[in-house]
């Protein structure tokens, strides 16, 4: 068959797919504007991080500098501190806040009280509703030298201790109300992953002695493991991510050592001393990073487990 005539069939095929699916498509339209509108054209701006830009030139009559300001930033002083503090925030809050949701999944599972059920569903959804100046609002006063947390320590007959204004003390604090926050909303995936598990299999296991622990073990984890598998996925995506609002409201000079991170550190740079193409090629290197990191896992998970984003 010649390319004209593949070419024509192709698009008598693209024709009659949109005229039987057209309110579809008038559907995805407004999606579609979204994402050109905001991710896409945008990306334009992504070369602000190899010139000089200047707000009076604009963008194209701002002076190209290339990578200037990528090796600016690998050799200054925050270089290390911020790239350590980044993943190491992630890193623990993987560790520890990753497992949380399918734990509490598992547990709400094995319920068998369907008020209580809901009733604790209810209870660990609620601070993901909750606005992150008013989480952050809370945790300075608990956590502040006279708040609950401190009381409660001098009640007890130990010293009261500076929490917000100790480094060591940020990112346990940061990690722990990060899985408060999200454990109840995150575990909602994995509860409707639960529903498709084949109760056949947790029959056949029981007739072949199976109790509860090793039907968790054998029927349930692995039921749920392709979604666990993405959800990781798509979690090492954003490695390098940390949440900036909640970082800005609770850090402080005192703990800058282990509390700033790179979108802080593009924050102060960007914003308050507009320094625009430096803090673009600092946040243009951070998404490189995870983009890396998301390839990377996904070909190991595809590997290792089958199941991967592509």
């Amino acid at each position: 068959m010649s390319s004209a005539k593949r070419e024509s069939r192709l698009f008598r095929e693209y024709r009659i797919d949109f005229s039987r699916n057209r309110y579809v498509y008038l559907m995805l339209l407004p999606v579609a504007v979204y994402f050109i509108g905001f991710h896409y054209i945008p990306l334009l701006g992504a070369q602000i991080a190899f010139r000089n830009f200047s707000p009076m030139k604009g963008l194209w009559a701002s002076p190209w500098v290339g990578f200037k300001h990528f090796i600016d930033f690998f050799h200054s002083y925050y270089f290390v501190r911020l790239f350590r503090n980044t993943i190491f925030l992630n890193f623990f809050d993987i560790l520890c806040g990753f497992p949380a949701p399918i734990v509490l999944a598992l547990l709400l599972n094995e319920l068998r009280n369907d008020s209580f059920k809901r009733l604790v569903q209810t209870i660990t959804y609620l601070p993901h509703f909750i606005s992150v100046v008013v989480i952050c609002g809370m945790i300075l006063d608990f956590f502040s030298r006279d708040g609950v947390i401190n009381t409660l320590l001098v009640v007890i007959g130990l010293d009261a201790i500076p929490f917000m204004i100790e480094s060591s003390w940020f990112r346990p604090i940061y990690v722990g109300s990060n899985i408060w926050e999200q454990v109840g909303w995150g575990s909602i995936i994995y509860l409707a992953a639960l529903t498709n598990v084949d109760q056949e299999l947790y029959e056949a296991a029981t007739i072949d002695g199976a109790k509860r622990f090793k039907q968790l073990i054998h029927v349930t984890l692995p039921g749920i493991l392709p979604t666990i598998v993405v959800m990781f996925i798509l979690r090492m995506g954003k490695i390098m991510t940390v949440g900036f609002e909640k970082v800005l409201l609770l850090y402080n000079p005192n703990t800058y050592e282990t509390a700033d991170v790179i979108s802080t550190f593009v924050y102060r740079k960007g914003i308050l001393e507009m320094s625009y193409s430096y803090s673009t090629a600092v946040s243009l290197f951070n998404s490189a990073i995870n983009f890396v990191i998301l390839l990377i896992f996904n070909k190991m998970c595809r590997k290792l487990s089958e199941t991967s984003l592509w």
